[in-house]
């Protein structure tokens, strides 16, 4: 996403005006999500900044800082004592969706996290994982995949229980590991999604 963010992250971004997690703010005021957990690392403060502790948005906002990068599970585990016992949506905050949140806030779930799967984008043309007819996430094995979308509903306990946690480690390993226990959920979303990852997507977006 360089030049643009050089001095903006990612997050901050906007789309018509309005910052790619504003927007993701929005929608989950509008599924009744009232509590927000922000991570924050690269350029993080800007991100204080701009949303503060959530007051004009409607929502409480607290944040965990990351000392240094901690990849994407690294962060999770970085942030347990804020996140506590019930599960958590998780929603990256540099992708563009209209995915309907409620779905996920109305779901409760029968293993460790439900992943939200989208039909993969003309950058990543293999996808992450596979989806049963039960709607179990499996490996791919040849079968047709699809791409995370970065939209989830976990337990805490899927990172917490993770037996190779350490400070740093992506979120893709403790994913493979449930798996290996049949222990997630999934769905294919076919609307609206889009990983902000290039200043040329971003131009799009907001054509």
């Amino acid at each position: 996403m360089r030049p643009l963010t050089l001095e903006t992250p990612k997050p901050l971004l906007q789309i018509h005006g309005v910052s790619l997690i504003e927007h993701h703010i929005h929608r989950l005021v509008n599924a009744g999500v009232r509590e927000l957990i922000v991570n924050v690392a690269y350029l993080g403060e800007k991100i204080q900044s701009a949303l503060g502790d959530g007051a004009r948005l409607g929502v409480r906002i607290q944040y965990s800082v990351e000392p240094e990068p901690l990849e994407t599970a690294g962060a999770l585990h970085h942030a347990l004592d804020l996140l506590g016992e019930k599960p958590f949506l998780l929603v990256n905050g540099d992708v563009w969706t209209d995915y309907p949140f409620t779905t996920l806030t109305e779901r409760s779930l029968s293993g460790d996290g439900h992943l939200v799967l989208v039909p993969n984008p003309s950058h990543k043309t293999g996808g992450d994982f596979s989806l049963s007819a039960e709607g179990a996430v499996t490996m791919l094995n040849g079968s047709v995949g699809f791409t995370f979308s970065g939209i989830s509903l976990l337990s805490p306990r899927l990172i917490r229980d993770y037996p190779h946690a350490r400070r740093q480690f992506p979120l893709r390993e403790v994913f493979d590991w449930a798996i290996q226990r049949s222990a997630l959920t999934g769905e294919l979303f076919t609307g609206s999604w889009c990983d902000v990852g290039t200043p040329e997507r971003l131009a799009e977006l907001n054509r």
